[in-house]
């Protein structure tokens, strides 16, 4: 096992150029900035984000395939910053199965034990020991064109650890699987993961690889670090209005906001639509008349009720997935996304009130998308 950590870490391409007004200009940009987090031995962290947010770069300064431009990372108390790859001890699986065509598969597990000369005898007794955790054992003597994806990228990861590795990178490793192997592969390497007690650090775009695979979720756009938590914590309590975006299947909803106070309280208004939903209690504190802000509410929480405690809106979309349905209504220039388990049936027109689960509402500012210090939850 092993502890990673990144201290104020930089990358930036300088070859790299970019057309403005038609001129050639050098681009400087980083492509991950200031970036610090620690990965405690035996964890399972996923750094997730979207295509160019720096995360695969990130991974690869931590496997040595890529120089650091400025910062210090350590594991356990060496700096690596100047090491070579093969003198970290990490395994790394890539998105590519990069199998060797003519070796069979136990002498693709076997060739980075070989090439460092270590005895036969030792290389069968580690093959022996991650082929069943993979579910490779079964066919050792084939050769990779005779095996599915989903198989070639089992021999892909168990080739990764069988080296005993005391850090183990895994970039995008599902992406190239048809939905039900993904799925199988990712209860496998979870399994795989508490078996072999090894850090491990896997790249991904899927946020359902992310949340049901790691034990910690580093979340990054733009090559920052936009938060770090449990997966709990950043479904639950999302930093910005980025997180709170990105995490969840459907998206949180963000509704621009204007807060109205009346004698009733103070309520949600939303520019060119006639609903209006009472502010929760506990945001009386941080919120004012003409107040405007960015009321996020995911659509599970999202209640239609018989109470009339809003102003009723007409449905938009209505759609039977059969475990849930999904329910649609327009907020002025914005879709609120409504899902529920109840056997409801809604056609476009039809009329409904509309009530928050308070406790799940979260408010965010307009100018800075920060969560707006002191709207957090009894959970937060």
């Amino acid at each position: 096992m092993a502890q990673l950590t990144l201290k104020n870490i930089y990358k930036r391409y300088d070859n790299t150029e970019k057309k403005v007004f038609g001129k050639q200009k050098a681009q400087h940009d980083y492509a991950v900035k200031d970036l610090s987090f620690t990965c405690k031995d035996n964890s399972f962290i996923g750094i997730l984000g979207p295509s160019g947010c720096g995360k695969s770069t990130t991974l690869r300064m931590i496997a040595g395939l890529e120089k650091i431009t400025a910062g210090q990372m350590f594991i356990d108390d060496v700096c690596i910053n100047e090491l070579l790859p093969k003198d970290r001890n990490i395994g790394l699986a890539f998105e590519d199965y990069a199998l060797y065509p003519p070796l069979t598969v136990y002498d693709n597990l076997a060739f980075n034990l070989k090439a460092k000369s270590i005895p036969s005898e030792r290389i069968k007794e580690a093959i022996d020991r991650v082929a069943p955790l993979l579910k490779v054992d079964e066919f050792l003597m084939m050769k990779p064109s005779g095996l599915s994806g989903g198989q070639k990228q089992r021999v892909n990861i168990a080739r990764a650890i069988v080296r005993q590795p005391g850090l183990l990178l895994l970039d995008e490793p599902l992406s190239h699987l048809d939905g039900k192997m993904r799925q199988t592969l990712r209860q496998e390497i979870k399994r795989m993961h508490r078996e072999i007690k090894c850090t491990t650090i896997i790249v991904t775009h899927d946020q359902i690889e992310a949340m049901s695979m790691a034990d910690t979720i580093i979340i990054m756009k733009d090559g920052e670090l936009q938060q770090m938590g449990s997966p709990l914590e950043v479904y639950d309590q999302p930093a910005n209005e980025f997180v709170a975006g990105f995490i969840g299947e459907p998206p949180m909803n963000l509704l621009p906001s204007i807060i109205v106070k009346t004698q009733e309280g103070f309520f949600f208004t939303f520019a060119n639509s006639e609903l209006r939903v009472k502010v929760p209690d506990r945001y009386n504190a941080v919120v004012s008349d003409t107040m405007a802000l960015t009321l996020g509410v995911r659509p599970v929480d999202v209640i239609i009720t018989d109470k009339h405690s809003s102003t009723p809106v007409p449905v938009a979309v209505y759609e039977n997935f059969g475990d849930e349905r999904r329910i649609s209504v327009r907020v002025g220039e914005d879709l609120l996304n409504i899902t529920t388990a109840e056997e409801v049936f809604y056609k476009h027109g039809d009329i409904i009130h509309l009530a928050f689960n308070s406790e799940k509402t979260h408010l965010f500012d307009t100018k800075t998308g920060l969560c707006i210090k002191g709207a957090i939850g009894k959970k937060q």
